[in-house]
């Protein structure tokens, strides 16, 4: 027993004389040092208390905004509504992970005359030698490495190899036959001898916890884990559809396909796609940071609930009507500071008929442009007209899943002057879209204070 006790002396000995701590409580350190880093498109919104609301005449008479203040958390936003290009590459990365993945099962389970084919879409063969003992445990255990889920099982695909997809140009039968039973379009819907992406098969699926839920509620983490399986193209025929006996086909055609539209934000997006986006952009960027040695996980992209939407867009001036202050829509010099509906039937008169790029007009005081006019946003708050009656005054927000009417703020270019006020509340339904409908996305500033970047 002597000899026990002695010999645990010496370890807390040992243990003591290897350190500074000298016997004080310092906390737990870490390997890496923590940053804020602000991302690429996106400005700084320092949080606060604002008054919040109608603060003066509600000419609407809607009585769903009275007056209140608020506090709202830090966070990052973006600069500009999410652009045609910008969401490109959300719809091109699920396009051609759809392809791949198809090209490299085809690859694997089916030969011709005993020879494989489409090889250089193959899973990428991954040295069992380069594996850490984690990933050679997961891959013999479970054939993947953690998504039980991924039609991969784990597998990796090779982005190096160019898709073809000039149907002329196709290499083999095979890869035709890929190609037409993933993403192409049958040949009863061709026309012209033309073979087009059939965007209805351009689905991102994705897995996401319940957090809020899981924190209410007792039960295990897996019943709380939901899955989701989204259309992500944009509805591009809401140029038709939006307005009867007016011809707006150029649009419909032209606006998220021809380059030209690039810089113009993306509508046509319902409040369920936006969310979906958020996800990949989240996933986008904490895949990026796997292969670094820089921690692994960011806070997510997500929308801005309808408290913070509103403190962003009033630029940190109070009792603004506008977001440049107000209470007129043009400047000393009689120009237009944003793009709405100026008068009866005279879209133009502010210099554009339907949307303009993204950066146009000045920016609020926090960076931001087009928080008024353009397109109406989407936010994360669901509407309710006792919504300012009901919620918390810290970080204030609606979010029930029952109910489908999604607060929607900013005006657009079809809205007269009224609901470009930063205080006016809207609402459209989570599952529709509009050619007057975009988006702009936030993430969580961790800590309360900006580091100098």
């Amino acid at each position: 027993m002597k000899k026990i006790s002695l010999y645990i002396s010496l370890v807390f000995l040992v243990l003591s004389c290897g350190s500074n701590e000298q016997g004080e409580l310092v906390g737990v350190g870490s390997s890496n040092s923590w940053h804020s880093e602000r991302p690429l498109g996106m400005t700084y919104i320092p949080g606060g208390s604002f008054t919040m609301g109608k603060q003066s005449e509600d000419v609407a008479g809607s009585l769903n905004s009275p007056s209140r203040t608020v506090t709202v958390r830090p966070v990052y936003m973006d600069e500009t509504e999410i652009t045609n290009s910008e969401y490109k590459e959300f719809v091109y990365w699920v396009r051609d992970s759809i392809v791949r993945t198809e090209l490299a099962l085809y690859s694997e389970l089916m030969s011709v005359e005993g020879e494989p084919v489409l090889e250089d879409y193959q899973f990428l063969n991954i040295d069992s030698t380069d594996m850490s003992p984690y990933q050679k445990y997961m891959m013999k255990t479970y054939g993947s490495l953690g998504d039980l889920n991924s039609p991969t099982q784990g597998k990796m695909l090779n982005w190096d190899e160019e898709i073809i997809w000039n149907v002329n140009q196709f290499p083999s039968e095979e890869y035709a036959e890929v190609m037409i039973d993933s993403v192409l379009t049958p040949i009863e819907d061709s026309f012209e001898g033309r073979r087009m992406l059939d965007v209805d098969r351009l689905k991102f699926k994705f897995y996401w916890l319940d957090q809020e839920a899981a924190a209410r509620k007792k039960g295990k983490r897996r019943d709380f884990i939901k899955q989701e399986v989204i259309k992500v193209y944009p509805d591009t025929t809401v140029w038709v559809r939006d307005f009867n006996y007016s011809y707006n086909d150029p649009m419909h055609q032209d606006y998220f396909y021809h380059q030209a539209f690039n810089d113009y934000p993306v509508v046509g997006v319902s409040w369920i796609q936006a969310k979906a986006f958020c996800r990949w952009r989240t996933k986008k960027k904490n895949d990026f940071l796997s292969t670094t040695r820089r921690p692994s996980l960011i806070p997510q992209f997500r929308l801005a609930t309808e408290a913070e939407w509103e403190y962003a867009a009033r630029g940190g001036l109070e009792n603004a009507t506008y977001p440049w202050g107000g209470p007129y829509t043009t400047s000393d010099r009689g120009c237009f500071l944003a793009n709405f509906k100026p008068s009866r039937g005279n879209y133009a008169v502010d210099g554009a008929l339907y949307t303009v790029e993204a950066k146009s007009y000045p920016p609020n005081d926090y960076g931001l442009y087009n928080m008024a006019g353009n397109v109406a946003e989407w936010t994360n708050s669901t509407y309710s007209d006792e919504s300012y009656y009901i919620t918390s005054t810290m970080n204030p927000n609606v979010g029930k899943d029952k109910n489908h009417r999604k607060v929607i703020r900013g005006g657009s270019w079809k809205d007269v002057a009224y609901f470009l006020e930063v205080s006016t509340r809207d609402y459209e339904y989570s599952d529709s879209a509009r050619s007057f409908i975009g988006f702009r996305t936030v993430q969580d500033f961790l800590g309360t204070e900006l580091i100098k970047e």
